[in-house]
């Protein structure tokens, strides 16, 4: 049974637009070659971290919604680990409620961009 899962990394921020595109699919073949099902991706761009982070105050943030077998997580973490492009990472279960909530923000969303066009 696959369960519900986020996961939110910080990229150094030193890395080039191909680096982090290259990290990005990196990580989204590691989540599918797994088993896993990509849910929803936001790519979050370069943000102000709330403290320094190895003497950095920005970073690339980006975000997986996805579905996976529960054994898998502790390989995508090693995996973030290894990586030194990655400074920070936040991995997740999602319960129902959670769940419910991601779907009606990506409603909304999706809802005010078509608003703004």
């Amino acid at each position: 049974m696959l369960k519900h899962y986020e996961t939110v990394f910080i990229a150094t921020p030193v890395l080039s637009d191909v680096q982090i595109k290259e990290a990005v699919t990196k990580y989204r073949d590691l989540i599918t070659d797994n088993g896993g099902e990509i849910v929803h991706e936001e790519d979050w761009g370069l943000k102000k971290l709330a403290y320094p982070i190895q003497k950095k105050t920005t970073g690339f943030y980006h975000l997986f919604e996805f579905k996976a077998d529960s054994s898998f997580i502790a390989k995508l973490e090693t995996q973030y680990r290894r990586d030194e492009k990655i400074i920070r990472f936040l991995t997740f279960a999602l319960d129902k409620h959670a769940v419910a909530w991601a779907e009606k923000r990506r409603t909304n969303r999706s809802e005010n961009k078509n608003k703004e066009e």
